[in-house]
């Protein structure tokens, strides 16, 4: 009788537990606490906001799983092996840019890779026919709004920070007048079109007269940079007439996706268990 009592009472500890780690269950498939956690450190958004992309990735798998889609680990490689080709990279050299870049690791990147070309097969099915071809009307009228998206970077004029001791590293961020022994400085002109395109997204997206975040160097070193100036040139209508029609057929059809979505996520089983804190 105590061995079954005592059974009883661990059956229910691990329930519990199971339970406490769920934060949302969706047509019966839980999304876990660590599964928004991961979510929001990989997509760098609020909790919010990654257990909406997760929620709608759980019906999108749900989908795939219905209407039986499946992408081989052939189809993953080669789709990277193409994106860095068209980078001017080896594969390997652009699973160390992406690292750099977005903090994710090759096994993490393949998996983006893979839910990006089940997305598409996906999409394809539910949206492509429901998109119309863009007019030029509506492709010069989209470029007139948002010509700031245009412009390239040529080069960045920065200050670079290099050792191997991060925590000294970020002292010298925290106080940049100190002197810290064993920290490379270098005032340098990257060229845009010179380095990994992963880097130039990294500077691209930093503030102006202000510190990077640390990251890896590649080379067994940490490196932050102070970022003094982004040299950037405008490009003309014509060089990107074809970019700015297959973003206006993206948006098209992630349009079509989202009401798709917001249907099945009206009409779905969801329950809200907790928020991640």
């Amino acid at each position: 009788m105590y061995k079954i009592f005592l059974t009883l009472i661990l059956l229910s500890s691990l329930n519990a537990e199971l339970i406490n780690g769920v934060a949302v269950v969706v047509k019966g498939n839980p999304i876990t606490l660590y599964d928004v956690k991961e979510e929001m450190r990989m997509s760098g958004v609020n909790n919010k906001v990654a257990t909406d992309i997760l929620i709608r990735k759980k019906l999108e798998e749900l989908e795939v799983k219905e209407r039986k889609i499946s992408v081989t680990t052939a189809e993953v490689y080669d789709n990277i092996k193409k994106t860095a080709s068209t980078n001017k990279m080896s594969v390997s050299d652009f699973y160390e840019a992406v690292r750099v870049s977005n903090g994710l690791s090759s096994a993490e990147f393949k998996l983006k890779t893979k839910e990006k070309l089940l997305s598409q097969k996906l999409y394809s099915t539910i949206a492509y026919s429901s998109v119309s071809q863009p007019s030029e009307d509506e492709i010069k009228e989209y470029y007139k709004l948002h010509k700031k998206e245009f412009s390239h970077p040529t080069a960045f004029n920065v200050i670079s920070y290099t050792t191997k001791d991060k925590v000294k590293l970020l002292k010298k961020i925290n106080s940049p007048m100190s002197l810290l022994p064993d920290i490379q400085t270098q005032e340098r002109r990257l060229v845009y079109d010179a380095i990994s395109p992963e880097l130039g997204k990294f500077l691209e997206k930093s503030k102006l007269n202000s510190f990077t975040s640390i990251i890896p160097d590649g080379k067994g070193a940490f490196v932050s940079f102070y970022l003094k100036e982004i040299e950037s040139v405008k490009i003309g209508y014509e060089d990107v007439k074809n970019r700015v029609a297959n973003l206006i057929m993206s948006s098209k059809r992630e349009q079509v996706l989202s009401d798709y979505f917001a249907r099945l996520k009206d009409n779905a089983d969801i329950q809200m268990i907790r928020e991640v804190k």
